[in-house]
């Protein structure tokens, strides 16, 4: 390969390629359950609807199927976020290779840092400026996952190449294809796209000095078409939220935005000042500093010299570049969510920060790793300079490679160590993620209907990101939330029940796995059904409370721990309940109204006061002389505060004596 265009083109391609497959190994091998932040199950259900050709969902039961961050509206149901990078998505999903796009994001990142250091430098700083952003943790944990950030980095970086070359090169057509990245980033993310721009857009209003025609020609064309993104993406606000000046964003959450003063998402207030503005992104630009940016501290060293030499070199067109190292960080500071994803401001460690990064300053790395890459070529040409007047050419060469070789080692392994911690970190909340989803890993579903728990709310896939609906609700299994759980039912009437639940607390951080289960479950009618339960006994157990309680009514009873087990029938006709059992000296009854959900709590005490709980949640429906009941949600609660939905009973991981067995049947018909 004599022709140095062709080596510089196999020598950015392999790079990328490299990139693509470590990207592709971090997504499969680190993210196979994706992150702790929910916003990527959002992305592929987006992703999906568009495959499917829709804009919104339309579900049977509105409160059992709504998505995490989607809007409900009267057309539907539809996301709070614009459809382009769901797009850039969809291809991978619709092969079944969703992670094969995060690896050609990630390679074009790559790539295209090659090609912006070539284009304001020099190729060996092009390829030295690809390899630095390539050894950032901050890049290469947030292309390996389905969030926004990285799509929107490519196509700023299209921009900021097609830009400069444009302007080299006075060529129109370049010109048009910034201005087509720069409206797709706007449509992608309009405040991200809007403070990378702006350097770029000072050094338009520069040039424009000048009054030459083809200057005026190339940056009109270049705002020309970039306004077509804009005007896209104010139409599709129109379409969705019925305003072109409604965000869904802004629909979904009106003060959860950019600015200071209340700032308000999903019951998290506060007054975001200028103050708390200043603390919050000065965490964050320390953490991206210590922990993200290529090679910590070291790699943001190394850039403060190349800036010095920016500065003493500089060029509109490289400044243009630099400017991105103020106007993104100053940007960020006007918007509060660098405030939420630190968790709390006065620990280090907490928040999403910790696994994922400032990832709302993924575009700094654009100008940190030219400049460290400029610094590291520079330092090479003068060292090469001073050795070749101080050696033998031969001699040089040998001192220059060692010297080489000592730097990348040394880099190299300050690289590696900075990306290491948060990929364990990560690794640690999939090993909660395994644990958790194993049931699902270890059944296929033809035709079921699995009920979900509601750990942080009336949310589908907050957390349970893996279990996503297909738009049409005809997928092989169809998740739902347990509300309204009789219209849910009828609406699949066909279909398997089946019920998913928990022991132990759901936050991955929490460092407690959860021991999961995925239970067949019943739905009976008729005109009495009995709910028969036999819960075991430790021996040293010494009574049994029982209290049974609708909604409106309970009743309570206390019966001897005598055997192993406590054996009692709830019988559900007309509109009562009635308990009984061999050792209830009296029936307990209570009034059933309409659809609600019966509770039955069997408290074990040991003859201190303390013990522990079987709880069984059981929805039920009496009317028009019909009664209909679900298996009831079981649970065995050591603590009280603990019997809230995280504390199932999973057979075969409970204390000695603990076990519950449940059948429920037509009794009449």
């Amino acid at each position: 390969m004599r022709n140095p265009e062709t080596r510089w083109r196999v020598a950015v391609g392999l790079l990328a390629l490299l990139a693509g497959a470590v990207v592709f190994l971090i997504a499969t091998r680190v993210f196979p359950y994706h992150s702790l932040n929910h916003d990527e199950g959002v992305y592929l259900q987006q992703a999906r609807m568009l495959l499917d050709g829709q804009l919104f969902l339309r579900p049977p039961v509105p409160e059992a199927f709504r998505p995490w961050f989607f809007v409900e509206s009267p057309g539907g149901m539809y996301s709070k976020y614009s459809p382009v990078v769901p797009a850039m998505y969809a291809p991978g999903l619709a092969l079944g290779v969703p992670r094969m796009t995060l690896a050609v994001v990630g390679a074009g990142i790559v790539a295209l840092m090659a090609g912006l250091g070539a284009e304001l430098f020099d190729r060996p700083t092009g390829l030295l400026a690809g390899l630095v952003v390539l050894g950032s943790p901050l890049f290469l944990i947030n292309a390996a996952t389905f969030l926004p950030y990285a799509p929107t980095t490519l196509l700023n970086l299209a921009f900021a190449l097609a830009y400069l070359r444009a302007d080299r090169m006075g060529s129109r057509r370049l010109a048009a294809v910034a201005g087509g990245a720069i409206g797709l980033a706007f449509f992608a993310r309009p405040y991200t796209a809007v403070l990378f721009a702006v350097p770029f857009i000072l050094h338009a209003l520069w040039t424009l000095r000048t009054r030459e025609r083809g200057v005026w020609v190339r940056q009109g064309t270049v705002a020309a078409v970039g306004l077509v993104g804009v005007a896209a993406a104010l139409g599709y606000n129109a379409a969705v939220t019925g305003s072109a000046l409604e965000f869904p964003y802004h629909a979904f959450a009106p003060r959860d935005g950019v600015g200071f003063g209340t700032r308000e998402l999903l019951g998290r207030e506060i007054a975001y000042t200028p103050e708390l503005a200043a603390r919050s992104n000065a965490r964050a630009l320390e953490t991206f500093a210590r922990d993200w940016a290529p090679a910590g501290l070291l790699g943001v060293l190394t850039a403060v010299v190349g800036l010095a030499v920016v500065l003493r070199n500089r060029t509109p067109r490289r400044l243009a570049v630099t400017g991105l190292a103020v106007s993104v960080p100053v940007g960020e500071a006007y918007f509060w969510g660098t405030l939420n994803i630190l968790g709390d401001i006065a620990e280090s460690g907490d928040g999403l920060i910790a696994y994922l990064g400032p990832y709302y300053h993924l575009d700094l790395l654009v100008p940190l790793s030219l400049l460290a890459a400029l610094a590291i070529r520079t330092a090479s040409q003068r060292t090469w300079t001073a050795l070749n007047r101080q050696f033998e050419p031969r001699q040089a060469l040998a001192v220059s490679m060692a010297l080489a070789a000592v730097v990348a080692a040394v880099g190299g392994g300050v690289a590696v160590t900075t990306a290491a911690d948060p990929i364990d970190r990560n690794q640690a909340i999939t090993d909660h993620y395994e644990a958790a989803y194993g049931p699902f890993e270890n059944h296929s579903f033809e035709d079921a209907l699995v009920l979900l728990p509601q750990p942080y709310g009336p949310w589908l896939n907050h957390p349970f990101q893996p279990l996503r609906n297909d738009p049409g609700y005809d997928g092989p299994a169809v998740y739902a939330l347990e509300e309204r759980p009789f219209e849910v039912v009828d609406s699949f009437e066909d279909r398997q029940l089946y019920r998913y639940s928990f022991r132990n607390p759901w936050p991955p951080t929490a460092g407690e796995p959860v021991e999961p289960r995925l239970r067949p479950i019943r739905a009976v009618e008729g005109e009495a059904v009995t709910l028969t339960a036999s819960a075991g006994l430790p021996q040293y157990a010494e009574s049994v409370s029982i209290r049974l309680a609708g909604s409106d009514d309970h009743a309570r009873t206390a019966v001897p721990a005598d055997g192993a087990s406590t054996n009692v029938t709830v019988d559900l006709s007309e509109s009562v309940a009635t308990l009984e059992g061999p050792d209830v000296s009296e029936p307990l009854e209570v009034t059933v109204d309409g659809r609600e959900t019966l509770e039955l709590e069997l408290f074990v005490d040991y003859g201190t006061g303390a013990g522990f709980s079987y709880a069984l949640s059981m929805p039920v429906e009496a009317s028009d002389g019909d009664v209909r009941a679900i298996s009831p949600r079981l649970q065995l609660c050591e603590l009280a505060h603990r019997c809230d939905g995280a504390a199932a009973y999973v057979p075969g991981e409970t204390r000695p004596g603990q076990s519950l067995h449940t059948t429920l049947e037509v009794t009449k018909q």
